[in-house]
């Protein structure tokens, strides 16, 4: 409605006051209104149809890393030490020189058993000597039976002194060995315990701790599965759904803190055979590669270990799902364009994509943008896009 000059002339000149003429103004604004709201389309929304894709159900765990070796390096022999020809922090390969004790005093009872050996192997030749010529004589009756017995037990005798004397020759060796501590396994080696000018012990007491080494590469990761996913994966197994947990390397998918997807994979290669009854959890272990080195013994992760076989499933965005009181609801755009609420059932979230265990079909076109503005029951205006593998909006269709 449209109120000109001429209009303006009639109203009044029919007795028309002010007040009339505001009311007819009011009139014309929500006709106005009324005609613009019946005019207005129906709001735009992004829909979506669900990918469908193989995907597995995983149980995720909290669990910390253990080297696969741990050493206390100790010294094997005792005395002052020399050197130290690590690095703190370093890497070190097994056989690498660590710490170097005075070996003077082995060397030294190193060439006193080779003299040992030496004066044994020579009273050893002299009494088979003495027994040849006791032989030679014995058939002439130029010597008893009884000398001959006795040279025959003096070079039994020298025999075993040299045998002694060979094995305190290898111990006295082995000492001089001992005094350079090198590195019994490949890892990253601790701080120096002990510098230059000490005096250690030996094994053969309370052997000093001169440092420590841990592999790294690969590592451990302990963690405790709770009774019921033991029981469901058992109860899965059997159904011939997923592979067994006990003799089967099921792979496995490790976070660490901070980190919102898996950074590392790995193997479950270990499943205790009873439970902890103070806790009703299973002690598992998997193993991790490290080839980067950034993970350490004592760290935390999470472990996300397979809980099913592969299957074929359908998956939306979680900003999709809707939360209506107790139950979880996709709003999806029929063919006549109207809005339909739809129940559905949750499964995990698998590449960012939620997985929908039940409510959805693969032609459905569920709305992912727009959600505030649909109603349901009410016409909307559809924006179809796809979604590619990594879950979120691609393009939209012409």
């Amino acid at each position: 409605m449209r109120l000109d000059r001429s209009s303006f002339w009639h109203l009044t000149r029919y007795g028309i006051g002010p007040v009339g003429l505001l009311f007819a103004f009011a009139l014309a604004d929500c006709d106005k209104a009324a005609q613009a709201q019946s005019a207005a389309p129906p709001p735009l929304v992004t829909v979506t149809q669900p990918v469908k894709r193989t995907v597995t159900d995983w149980n995720e765990f909290t669990g910390r890393f253990e080297a696969i070796e741990e050493v206390d390096v100790r010294p094997r022999v005792g005395g002052f030490v020399d050197s130290v020809e690590f690095k703190d922090g370093a890497i070190v390969r097994s056989g690498d020189l660590l710490y170097v004790i005075d070996p003077r005093p082995f060397e030294a009872a190193a060439l006193i058993a080779e003299g040992q050996l030496a004066d044994a192997r020579a009273k050893g030749e002299f009494a088979k000597r003495d027994l040849e010529r006791a032989l030679n004589l014995v058939q002439t009756n130029a010597v008893s039976e009884q000398a001959v017995d006795q040279r025959r037990a003096a070079l039994q005798a020298a025999r075993a002194a040299e045998t002694q004397a060979k094995g305190a020759l290898q111990a006295a060796q082995l000492n001089v060995e001992f005094s350079h501590v090198v590195a019994p396994i490949t890892g990253r080696v601790s701080r120096r315990l002990v510098t230059p000018g000490n005096l250690v012990q030996g094994s053969e007491g309370a052997a000093t701790l001169l440092t420590s080494i841990v592999s790294l590469d690969p590592i451990y990761l302990y963690f405790d599965v709770d009774e019921v996913t033991y029981r469901r994966n058992s109860r899965l197994w059997a159904e011939g759904l997923r592979p067994n947990v006990h003799g089967t390397t099921n792979p496995v998918q490790v976070m660490l803190t901070g980190e919102l997807n898996p950074s590392h994979e790995g193997t479950m290669d270990f499943l205790d055979n009873r439970l902890d009854a103070s806790t009703a959890t299973l002690r598992g272990r998997a193993i991790v590669p490290n080839k980067d080195l950034s993970i350490v013994p004592g760290q935390f992760g999470r472990v996300r270990v397979a809980g099913s076989s592969p299957y074929e499933a359908l998956l939306i965005p979680e900003a999709a799902v809707a939360t209506d009181q107790s139950r979880k609801i996709v709003f999806v755009v029929k063919e006549d364009n109207t809005v339909e609420a739809r129940p559905v059932v949750l499964g995990p979230i698998d590449e960012g994509l939620r997985v929908i265990r039940e409510g959805l079909k693969a032609e459905d076109h569920v709305i992912v943008d727009g959600l505030q503005r649909a109603r349901v029951g009410a016409k909307v205006t559809p924006k179809t896009v796809e979604l590619p593998t990594g879950g979120k909006a691609a393009r939209a269709k012409p």
